[in-house]
């Protein structure tokens, strides 16, 4: 069978996509085997775009292994990091696109409108707020000279003075306060 070949593009925007996925099949010492071989068919079919894990600590048998996968199962290399390979193969018959250049020709989603917050205890009921429930609000300039909605006179700020601190002080100099605790001593 032919090996699928990517764009650089393609290439990317699959890594991207296989950034969060965990590996699904795990190639162990044994190798690459038959039952191996349809597990990783099995996920392409179902997946598309899938990791695999590969045991040992050759890089040219893991190589092997990708290419290996590649030509048998008819998939692409995505990309090759350290022990995980990342493989992936179009199915037809899927309604998830993963490319972006198949993402463009269909329709942006569009985001729901968010719904009005509702309270508890309404919920508990089962109603929801409605406009008329809600307070009226006061534009932010709306308290006048003549006073608010209850009748009170609108209160205005007045900046406070700045004061020094207020440090205790003694009466009298050092020296006759030390004379002062002389004479009491004694």
């Amino acid at each position: 069978m032919p090996k699928l070949d990517l764009t650089s593009q393609e290439r990317s925007a699959l890594r991207a996509a296989a950034h969060p996925l965990r590996p699904v099949v795990l190639i162990g010492d044994r190798g690459l085997t038959e039952s191996v071989l349809k597990e990783i068919d099995l996920n392409l079919k179902a997946h598309q775009l899938i990791k695999v894990r590969v045991a040992g600590d050759d890089r040219e048998a893991r190589g092997e292994m990708l290419e290996t996968i590649c030509e048998t199962l008819s998939c692409a290399n995505v990309h090759h990091l350290g022990k995980t390979l990342i493989i992936y193969r179009p199915n037809p018959d899927a309604q998830n696109l993963l490319l972006a250049g198949n993402k463009k020709e269909t329709e942006p989603g569009k985001r729901k409108a968010s719904e009005p917050y509702t309270p508890k205890k309404l919920a508990a009921e089962g109603r929801t707020r409605t406009r008329r429930d809600l307070k009226p609000r006061k534009p932010a300039g709306a308290s006048t000279a003549a006073g608010n909605p209850e009748g009170r006179p609108a209160r205005t700020r007045t900046p406070a003075k700045a004061q020094p601190p207020r440090i205790p002080r003694r009466s009298g100099s050092a020296l006759t306060l030390r004379a002062g605790m002389r004479r009491g001593r004694g």
